[in-house]
């Protein structure tokens, strides 16, 4: 035992992200009941990567009198969690007494009801069915970890693509995961690297970008790419293009990595 750096997590601020244990090469954090835990002080090297990942301030750099960083151990840590069985997504973050959590980030997961009736010939058709299955759908607020988005069709649409495509629900996004953004307006470095992360953890089935005709929208796709090369996963996805009134002018297969 020494007096040396190691990692310190606040969990009355920890809401359960994830994005941490992305950012820990070495495996030291992991989520534990919906919370950021360091598992062992021999994995944790001191370094403070995870540091700038987390959007709550939650973790610190502490001087403390903890076990030596112990490389081989953590090699060994890390090969036996690659063998291991795909490990159950965490759940959604739940408030602990006197915890506030956001709830624009706080995680759902929808079941879809199947109407059996159909509206009889001559009368109103029934209201067209929502096809969301999640919440919440921004990027910047969904958590990669999600258990909605494991081994799932994930859909990445601008945001604008629901306003001009009516039958968005059915054609699109049913049996989807999605997320969605603007790549005019918001920062696409930080889409970048949690789409990579998403990416990276999901073993996702497919990817389909969708976006708006206007040259702009059209960095949803770089974006995709982007987050692809940065995942390190090869994969294809579907590229569709839609026009200002809501019609899909084309689809492509884009082969990356």
């Amino acid at each position: 035992m020494a007096i040396r750096n190691i990692v310190k997590i606040d969990e009355n601020k920890c809401n359960g992200c994830g994005l941490c244990v992305n950012a820990c090469a070495e495996g030291a954090i992991q989520m534990v009941n919906g919370k950021a835990k360091l598992v062992s002080d021999v994995y944790c090297d001191g370094l403070g990567a995870c540091l700038g990942h987390c959007p709550q301030d939650a973790i610190a750099i502490e001087q403390r009198d903890a076990a030596e960083f112990d490389e081989k151990a953590t090699h060994a840590y890390l090969e036996q969690m690659k063998t291991k069985a795909k490990p159950a997504a965490p759940s959604a973050p739940k408030a602990a007494k006197g915890e506030f959590v956001c709830p624009g980030m706080r995680m759902h997961s929808f079941e879809k009801k199947v109407s059996e009736t159909k509206p009889a010939a001559g009368t109103p058709s029934a209201p067209a069915e929502s096809q969301l299955a999640q919440w919440p759908v921004q990027l910047k607020l969904v958590s990669p970890m999600a258990p909605y988005f494991m081994e799932s069709d994930l859909l990445l649409a601008a945001d604008c693509v629901p306003f001009a495509m009516g039958d968005f629900h059915q054609t699109l996004l049913k049996d989807h995961s999605i997320a969605i953004l603007c790549p005019k307006l918001d920062d696409c470095g930080m889409y970048v690297d949690k789409l990579a992360q998403l990416i990276s953890h999901n073993n996702l089935r497919s990817l389909t970008v969708v976006h708006m005709e206007v040259p702009c929208c059209s960095g949803v796709g770089r974006i995709a790419q982007a987050a692809i090369a940065l995942a390190g996963v090869p994969m294809e996805y579907e590229d569709i293009t839609i026009s200002l009134q809501g019609e899909i002018l084309r689809r492509e297969k884009i082969q990356c990595g």
